[in-house]
């Protein structure tokens, strides 16, 4: 089973089958080469670290430490490095969207050469992110602090990219209603989630946690986005786009990590349409304006609203004013007027009496969105 669905992702990009929802076995650059101009919504990369490990690394106990040595992350010199580093980050800028962002994961050996290579081609940095690791690994090298942390860039196609998503309200929601910081906590990939081996070994040295690409996609993407991954590994990024209803595309050179990938994300359950709706807070609701109550016939020309004390009554105007004493005004200028301030939440401050009860005119606004949003649909 996992031989058939090798061959039908990791085979290379075809224009009359598409090319998301599958792994792209080859080089990241060659491959990103095939893929449309601008056709991905974001893209989170893991290069190599680069790390230039000279030999083993052993622990007091003299036991070796399973650290990166794999081929793939060894270059020549920086300039290697640096050349390869441009050499990804032309091909992703080629086909990501321009509204599109761009993720990008380093440790210290790496990420600040990166950073200055995505500045050099164009590229916006909006934050860098500091993964805070629960659980870091000692450093087994000289007398140094802990490497407990790995930074992340977020970037914007360039300087005057309009309209990128970000998920503000969302992630304040989910940061008990606080504004999400740029420092995250989490523990770095353990237990069930961490791949083995027949022999029981880390089958990826690099492996990152599924909360850590799941704060990453809630925060800059939208159900049915297309996220490319150049730097695939063994699937991370295309397990937690499938569970939260987003396409990926995944480019990963190495045969036993595409085949460990295609089965981790064939075991994968998407959530359900209603468990992934993004929280968008007022901001992202339509405007709707005082006189669109009057044209929805809510509220009729002349009747009369009045604050929640009973203390001023305004009458509605046809137009969409309210007037107090024959000054008419907006709501919101009206409100403030008779309380004596320099602005005023009209929406909560005037209401109309309803059955005995005065009700707040931003409950008939709602009903307004609503209306709206039941259009749209049909």
């Amino acid at each position: 089973m996992a031989s058939q669905r090798s061959a039908s992702l990791a085979t290379a990009y075809e224009p009359d089958v598409g090319f998301v929802d599958r792994i792209l076995k080859g080089h990241c650059v060659t491959r990103m080469e095939m893929l449309p101009e601008k056709s991905v919504d974001v893209i989170f990369a893991d290069p190599p670290y680069n790390l230039q490990l000279a030999g083993d690394l052993h622990r007091p106990d003299q036991s070796k430490v399973d650290a990166v040595d794999d081929a793939w992350d060894q270059f020549d010199s920086f300039r290697a490095y640096d050349a390869f580093t441009r050499a990804w980050l032309l091909a992703a800028r080629r086909v990501l969207k321009p509204n599109g962002t761009i993720w990008v994961i380093g440790s210290y050996h790496n990420i600040f050469r990166v950073g200055a290579s995505l500045q050099d081609l164009g590229y916006w940095i909006l934050n860098d992110v500091v993964w805070r690791k629960t659980n870091p690994m000692p450093n087994f090298r000289g007398r140094r602090f802990q490497n407990a942390h790995e930074t992340l860039i977020w970037a914007s196609r360039d300087q005057n990219a309009k309209g990128y998503t970000f998920n503000y309200d969302s992630m304040k929601a989910a940061n008990d209603d606080v504004q999400m910081r740029s420092d995250w906590l989490f523990p770095i990939c353990t237990g069930g989630e961490r791949l083995k081996d027949d022999d029981g070994q880390k089958l990826h040295p690099t492996q990152k946690p599924e909360a850590l690409l799941a704060r990453i996609m809630m925060a800059s993407t939208k159900p049915g986005d297309v996220v490319l991954d150049p730097f695939f590994g063994t699937g991370t990024t295309g397990a937690v786009a499938k569970r939260l209803g987003r396409h990926f595309i995944g480019i990963e050179q190495d045969e036993a990590y595409v085949a460990a990938a295609e089965e981790r994300i064939a075991a994968v359950e998407p959530l359900d349409p209603d468990s992934l709706t993004i929280s968008g807070g007022k901001r992202a609701e339509p405007r709707v304006p005082f006189a669109s109550l009057i044209e929805a016939g809510l509220i009729a020309p002349g009747a009369k609203l009045t604050d929640a004390g009973r203390r001023h009554v305004a009458k509605v105007r046809a137009d969409g004013t309210v007037a107090i004493d024959g000054e008419a005004a907006s709501i919101h200028r009206t409100g403030a007027r008779v309380q004596g301030l320099s602005a005023c939440n009209g929406w909560t401050f005037w209401h109309v009496e309803a059955e005995g009860e005065l009700r707040p005119i931003d409950e008939l606004r709602r009903l307004v969105r609503e209306r709206m949003a039941l259009q749209s649909k049909g």
